[in-house]
């Protein structure tokens, strides 16, 4: 495969959509902030790997804050304000969360973005994210909001089929995208990681991905 890190420029947004961008680089200036908050949410409610409906264990390790967050197991996948692996409420969101999506979404053209669930999926070397929609929510009128830390990755952006060929798309440490209005439907997935250990967070990456679910 050609080296698709090869040309990124930190500070530009780069469109791969009618609504949906890559803006890079946005959120370094957070980057150790929402690691450390990350750790914080974990110790409360810890990564795990989610069983779907049809029995296959997720290779991604999961968890969730905010008011809500998305759970799959054999009844299907869906949105609830309880951790079934705790019993309580999933952790409060970190401003700095909040914040961030708020900001990355308006630099998108996606205004008042006020997110009330962020899936936090744990990457490690070989682990993949197979094409899919985010359509569990109750309307889609807010767009996702994704972030990236830690390790490179290559993000798959496709079409609304799942035969639709995906672009493939580079992603660092710090980078965000967004996709909403006619692209928010798109599948997209991520190819599995190489082990390229990150500075700082070594050899795993952190995706946040913020949503509007209810």
């Amino acid at each position: 495969m050609p080296d698709l890190f090869a040309a990124i420029d930190e500070g530009r947004i780069e469109a791969i959509g009618p609504r949906a961008c890559v803006l890079r680089g946005f959120a370094l200036a957070q980057a150790d902030a929402l690691a450390a908050a990350v750790v914080d949410v974990a110790r409360a409610a810890p990564f795990r790997h989610l069983v779907t409906p049809g029995g296959y264990t997720m290779s991604v390790a999961m968890t969730n804050c905010g008011a809500l967050g998305w759970i799959a197991d054999r009844r299907g996948y869906r949105y609830a304000a309880v951790d079934p692996q705790t019993g309580r409420p999933w952790p409060a969101m970190p401003p700095v969360f909040a914040h961030l999506a708020g900001t990355a979404a308006a630099a998108a053209g996606f205004a008042g973005f006020a997110p009330d669930a962020c899936l936090i999926n744990r990457y490690q070397p070989g682990t993949r994210l197979s094409l899919h929609q985010d359509r569990d929510e109750r309307d889609y009128a807010a767009p996702i909001v994704s972030v990236s830390l830690g390790m490179d990755a290559v993000f798959l952006f496709g079409g609304l089929a799942r035969s639709d060929t995906p672009a493939k798309v580079p992603l660092r440490h710090g980078d965000v995208v967004v996709w909403g209005g006619e692209d928010r439907l798109r599948f997209h997935g991520v190819l599995p990681l190489r082990d390229d250990p990150h500075p700082q967070l070594g050899s795993q990456r952190i995706n946040l991905t913020f949503r509007k679910a209810a």
